[in-house]
């Protein structure tokens, strides 16, 4: 039995498990199991790799970052991102990669518009490390939007209607909005949003959080991250099964 998973400190809203046991199924995939493995600290990984026939694992909040301390290597995007959303364990190595890149470009491109070349990130965790791989990758400029202490940080008492104007491409990439709390939200002043920009919230659960809501209200184009997870989760099987 070849085992898969996921890790993470809070999968109550997981899509992976569901996914996957989807996948088995439609595509007659036998001796196969996929497991949500919640830990309280990163330090709880090193029981669950140890555990046999493991083959590949998830990465998701908040342990894309302090993982790859417990892996013996990096591929090339996962190393210059510097955080690992996929794990897999082959000839006694642990290699971390990054499909949040892959994910994330292939369902931002097709919607992209000229006036969308500058970007708000909102958060900066290991989800926006990829987020911000991809924009440099298309010359997109960006500004991140942080709860944390930072000269180079715009803090979100900030955002005002004149920066809302100016930034007609907006990501989020905290948890926040997610199921739950579906009440929460990071911007609740979305006065200077319009038919010009493009809001991608990365939750997918619930399918419009309170942030894409608004800005449809508004008129802006809007865009959770289901496809991007749906096409992470292909890249990952791929690379698990190589």
């Amino acid at each position: 039995m070849k085992k898969y998973g996921l890790i993470g400190k809070s999968l109550s809203h997981s899509f992976s498990k569901q996914y996957f046991d989807k996948k088995f199924v439609a595509d007659n995939i036998s001796g196969a199991s996929y497991t949500l493995f919640e830990i309280a600290t990163i330090e709880d990984i090193t029981a669950i790799l140890d555990t046999d026939n493991l083959v590949g694992l998830n990465v998701t909040i908040p342990y894309k970052e302090s993982v790859i301390e417990y892996l013996t290597q990096l591929d090339e995007v996962a190393a210059k991102v510097g955080a690992v959303n996929i794990i897999k364990l082959s000839q006694g190595k642990i290699t971390g990669y990054n499909t949040d890149v892959y994910g994330f470009e292939e369902s931002l491109k097709p919607l992209l518009e000229e006036q969308h070349n500058k970007a708000l990130i909102l958060g900066t965790g290991g989800a926006s490390k990829a987020v911000t791989y991809v924009l440099d990758k298309l010359g997109i400029l960006y500004q991140f939007v942080s709860t944390k202490k930072d000269s180079s940080y715009l803090q979100y008492d900030d955002i005002s209607s004149d920066v809302l104007i100016d930034y007609k491409l907006i990501i989020n990439t905290t948890p926040l909005g997610m199921f739950p709390d579906v009440n929460d939200t990071l911007l609740p002043n979305l006065e200077g949003i319009g038919n010009q920009h493009f809001i991608y919230d990365l939750i997918y659960n619930p399918s419009e959080t309170k942030l894409l809501k608004e800005a449809k209200h508004k008129g802006a184009i809007i865009k959770n991250g289901l496809e991007m997870l749906q096409l992470q989760a292909e890249k990952n099987w791929e690379i698990w099964n190589e």
